[in-house]
């Protein structure tokens, strides 16, 4: 993997800015201003190529590391090494997919949401608590659900923004998921009342978990 290959692949995002979409995602946090199927289908066309995923997250250009989370091997990382790139990741997007498209897929998934969930940075107990939601719908068996509640009782009202929305998706996937602590998720939701007048679209789910958990289950039953 040539440097060479690294410029043109930035060169070619570059082209692709533009500075409405830059001007939204900005609002969000991120700096970026690529549209996001664009980046998907240069991902596609470049298909998984590690070595050029290392070094597109190693130059911290925003759309870099998105690309670099599309084409990577997530198998192919070390613990340490994604632990390290969980740090360095602060725009909520590049946060997102890093999460999501590679550390879910990662052997060393279950070691980093225990350590990150306790993380005294905010934004990296975040990803704890995300990855703590996907094993809440998918592969509960051996987490303290009960305790979870508990934990999300105490901490959801006060905790930072990213935090808080992580910890206020896992009470209601554990609502959603899991009926015996139905009623006890909807009640600390509806006590805390986090997120409770959030501006939702017409068609969309409230992020508010009494609403969120209500909604899905009717629509669960309905199907």
């Amino acid at each position: 993997m040539t440097d060479t290959a690294v410029a043109e692949v930035l060169a070619e995002l570059a082209a692709l800015e533009d500075p409405k979409v830059r001007e939204v995602n900005e609002k969000r946090g991120d700096d970026h201003g690529v549209n996001l199927g664009k980046l998907r289908a240069v991902a596609k066309r470049l298909k998984t190529q590690q070595d050029l995923a290392r070094r597109l997250w190693a130059t911290g250009d925003t759309a870099a590391r998105l690309l670099a989370t599309l084409i990577c091997r997530p198998k192919a990382f070390e613990r340490a090494e994604l632990d390290a790139m969980m740090r360095e990741a602060r725009a909520p997007k590049v946060h997102d997919w890093l999460v999501n498209y590679v550390v879910k897929k990662s052997p060393h998934a279950e070691e980093l949401r225990v350590a990150w969930t306790a993380d005294p940075d905010p934004v990296v107990a975040s990803a704890g608590w995300a990855l703590t939601t996907e094993r809440v719908a998918k592969k509960p068996d051996g987490l303290d659900l009960a305790g979870l509640l508990d934990v999300i009782e105490a901490e959801l009202k006060d905790a930072p923004e990213r935090l808080q929305w992580a910890m206020n998706h896992c009470l209601a996937q554990i609502g959603i998921s899991h009926a015996e602590h139905r009623a006890r998720a909807i009640d600390i939701g509806e006590r805390l009342e986090v997120l409770k007048d959030y501006p939702t679209p017409p068609n969309c789910t409230s992020p508010f978990a009494p609403t969120w958990i209500t909604e899905i289950v009717r629509r669960e039953h309905s199907a």
